[in-house]
């Protein structure tokens, strides 16, 4: 541990490790160019660099651009990374309300002891939650998405009938494509370009930062925030330590999730964003305050996501398995310099490992320490005139769309754009969208697969003591708000 700490700290790297962090920030910050998009395009720098620059400088990248998303999230409701949808959802409210300034230094804390918490699973149990997540077959992580989705009646309190349909149109969206089990077509209407899906970015893009644009274009409202010079002020960017104490079992509870959804295999960090996200508000003793600005809606999808982040390189360091997009790519950063992720690493090279462990450390506070720089610079541009943000705005989500393909992604877009207006203007929520496009895939495709594997004996898939669990838990979260209700109800009547 201290070799791979003086290896982290030597000045090659440590340079490296600050050179990822800007680039990640910056990318992040920027719709359309993710961490992992960052990570492909680099991967030719890994050539002339040493291995553990190399790998430090795409590590703290990931980590760095996992948070950086969450900027123009909450300051225009822009999410830079799909893992900061959850964020726009709460976040942006506080911009409106000229409190940016708190949502955003909640923001980079929270992301920061997240990535830390999971850095000290790194040291410590690595092995040990690599074995506990290959117990997840189909028939758990069917189970997990049925969890996900339970916190849809608690989102939508103000009308579950609404929330349930949202949700029913993103998890009918999620079908568009090639069937994964089949391999038929479904729903592409002949349109060549959806048949991998409708891409996720572009809609988010649309259906958030270019939807929001288009409400206030349409309702003349040309003030960003009410409070303008309260938006900007910063005050150091960062949150009291009261608030921060405040909050403190809302970060432990998201940055474990986060962490155990992060090791798990192709769930990814806005899974855990949104599971983060949905298991506060269905512990919240006022589900209802969440989606109209409530700063635990900000800390838990943030803690959990950079969380994942972190916790994506426990099955790779560990099993040679990507946790996540942007480490599957990572792979390669790996292969280039002969070095194999799985359990031999640990025995050939446990210098380069814990040069990792540390060097992912070392990134949380950079991010700490440069993402105040950051806030700061994009906040500024709140002080502009709306029409010139809002061509920004629309320009910047035109540019990132077509980062994920042709002029088809941005038609997907725009198409997603007009749906949000349509929804908003008709008081349907937004995040049960979500919530049905991201988890929808893991429901249907996992769910099949596993009573492929039971012969269809749905007693079999039941009985396994993950899955149940978890559907008990789901089940308890949907009904227990009924029952509450249920019984105030006749406590009033008996009085």
């Amino acid at each position: 541990m201290i070799e791979g700490l003086q290896l982290a700290l030597s000045i090659d790297t440590f340079t490296f490790i600050m050179l990822g962090t800007i680039m990640g920030l910056m990318l992040g910050a920027l719709p359309g160019l993710d961490a992992t998009t960052g990570v492909a395009l680099l991967l030719p720098v890994t050539y002339v660099l040493a291995p553990v620059p190399a790998l430090l400088f795409f590590v703290s990248l990931y980590a760095a651009g996992v948070f950086a998303g969450s900027i123009t999230a909450i300051l225009f409701r822009t999410p830079g990374s799909s893992e900061a949808i959850m964020t726009a959802v709460e976040g942006h409210h506080f911009t409106a309300r000229g409190e940016a300034g708190l949502a955003l230094g909640v923001a980079v804390v929270c992301s920061a002891i997240g990535g830390l918490i999971a850095t000290v699973a790194l040291f410590t149990i690595t092995p040990w939650l690599a074995s506990v997540a290959l117990q997840f077959g189909p028939s758990e992580y069917f189970a997990l998405g049925i969890l996900g989705l339970s916190c849809i009646a608690a989102v939508s309190a103000a009308d579950p009938l609404k929330g349930l349909s949202a949700a029913l149109i993103g998890l009918l969206l999620s079908t568009v494509g090639i069937d994964q089990i089949t391999g038929a077509k479904r729903f592409d209407f002949g349109v060549t370009s959806i048949l991998g899906g409708i891409p996720f970015v572009p809609a988010m893009i649309g259906l958030f930062a270019a939807s929001e644009v288009y409400r206030r274009i349409a309702q003349h409202d040309h003030v960003l925030v009410s409070d303008t010079g309260a938006g900007v002020d910063l005050k150091g960017a960062l949150p009291a330590l009261a608030t921060v104490v405040r909050l403190r079992w809302t970060v432990l509870r998201s940055s474990i999730l986060g962490l155990f959804v992060g090791i798990l295999p192709g769930a990814g960090a806005t899974t855990a964003a949104i599971l983060g996200y949905s298991a506060e508000v269905r512990m919240s003793s006022k589900p209802e305050e969440f989606g109209k600005g409530k700063i635990e809606g900000v800390a838990a999808p943030e803690s959990a996501n950079n969380a994942a982040a972190v916790g994506a390189m426990i099955p790779l360091l560990s099993l040679g398995i990507p946790g996540s997009g942007t480490t599957a790519v990572l792979i390669g950063a790996f292969l280039i310099h002969n070095l194999q992720p799985g359990p031999f690493l640990f025995i050939d090279n446990p210098d380069i490992v814990y040069a990792l462990f540390s060097g992912i450390a070392i990134t949380n506070l950079m991010v700490l320490l440069c993402a105040i720089i950051f806030i700061r610079l994009f906040a500024r541009f709140v002080r502009l005139p709306y029409p010139i943000l809002a061509t920004s705005i629309l320009s910047v989500c035109v540019i990132g769309s077509l980062a994920f393909g042709d002029v088809n992604s941005v038609a997907v877009m725009l198409a997603f754009a007009l749906l949000g207006l349509a929804l908003e203007a008709a008081r349907y929520p937004l995040a049960p969208v979500v919530l049905g496009m991201v988890l929808g895939p893991i429901v249907e495709t996992s769910l099949r697969r596993a009573l492929l594997m039971t012969d269809f004996d749905v007693v079999a898939l039941l009985s396994r003591p993950i899955t149940a669990t978890l559907l008990i838990v789901a089940l308890l979260f949907v009904t227990a708000p009924m029952a509450v209700g249920l019984w105030r109800h006749l406590v009033r009547q008996s009085s």
